[in-house]
């Protein structure tokens, strides 16, 4: 996918599409961008910027007019394990209505070719047990036992690619993300990841503090930096390879060493307090890169520390300018 394209990147004002709208504008490409709002923290680079509800198939309909040549299905209703806990119709119904129509409607005018974002929330939770979990590869996504709701609606979706491109030749891609973070990213109001939430508590703590961690701390994931994201869903949607694939990095942390890693990017030193209560999700989730490797000669290359080291300041700086504009509120309101 060297030459000039037309693109239509959904889910164009969240985290992830925003930052690969960018990088498809950096490639000199014409790029369409669709969301149910715009982007949050900057303006969208995207040619075009139409807000539109994917739930309807009129507007999947709009939203690929134009002989596209290729569509990046990034648009979902979702957050970390706190809201797809929390919100499993919602979320199941919202994300089932968004992919088939996007489907259908790329089928009908004429897409050339369709990526989908799937998650490793497909993976079957009996193999999620245990912190020093096996790396996940594509086929243990099966016997089927996925996350309630988030999980199930994205493991059928990757199945209606596969329809799509048996019955209709719709050239489909599918990829299975491993838990992004970075800068420009979602960091409080109950839909951010681990990464961008164990930011702003530290940020927020004084040297010394507590910060509340969910569980024991001992859960473990992977963590992929969203450059790499990027990177990644620009190789997959060039390959020949329509079967699903891990997108993540192998790098196995516990929230507790994450907790560390993002105290040493802020030069300050935290306390964890545990809550028991809260939803931690699967015991261990890593990424088995393997298929990755063969399939594009490539991983994502970026460790967590570094990773961190960008995203942290970030963070950092949005909980100090939103400190600011509160003590400037409450002042104005003190003198009213």
């Amino acid at each position: 996918m060297n030459k000039r394209q037309h693109l239509l990147v959904t889910g164009a004002g969240g985290f992830i599409g925003h930052h690969l709208v960018k990088r498809l504008k950096a490639d000199g490409h014409w790029v369409r961008g669709v969301d149910l709002k715009y982007p949050e923290y900057e303006a969208s680079d995207a040619d075009e910027f139409e807000v539109l509800d994917l739930r309807e198939l009129s507007n999947c309909r709009r939203a690929t007019r134009g002989g596209l040549d290729g569509v990046y299905n990034l648009a979902a209703d979702m957050g970390g394990i706190g809201y797809i806990t929390a919100f499993h119709a919602d979320i199941a119904r919202n994300n089932i209505l968004i992919n088939a129509h996007m489907l259908e409607a790329s089928r009908e005018n004429g897409v050339k070719r369709f990526l989908f974002s799937s998650s490793a929330c497909v993976y079957a939770q009996g193999k999620q047990k245990d912190a020093n979990v096996v790396a996940l590869r594509e086929e243990d996504a099966y016997p089927a036992e996925p996350e309630p709701g988030y999980g199930w609606e994205k493991l059928y979706a990757e199945e209606l690619c596969r329809y799509y491109y048996q019955d209709h030749k719709l050239e489909t891609r599918i990829v299975r993300f491993h838990n992004v973070y970075g800068p420009l990213g979602t960091y409080e109001g109950g839909k951010e990841k681990a990464p961008a939430a164990i930011c702003r508590k530290v940020a927020l703590a004084s040297k010394g503090e507590e910060i509340e961690v969910w569980g024991d701390g001992e859960q473990t994931r992977s963590f992929m930096y969203v450059d790499d994201c990027v990177e990644g869903l620009l190789r997959i949607m060039a390959s020949d390879y329509r079967e699903p694939l891990n997108l993540g990095t192998d790098e196995l942390v516990t929230i507790n060493q994450l907790v560390g890693l993002v105290s040493g990017a802020a030069g300050k030193h935290v306390t964890i307090r545990h809550n028991l209560t809260g939803p931690q999700g699967v015991r261990g989730r890593n990424s088995d890169n393997s298929r990755l490797r063969t399939v594009l000669g490539w991983e994502p290359r970026i460790m967590l520390e570094e990773g961190l080291s960008y995203t942290y300041p970030w963070i950092q700086a949005q909980v100090s300018e939103a400190g600011k504009s509160a003590k400037k509120r409450d002042f104005v309101a003190a003198t009213a």
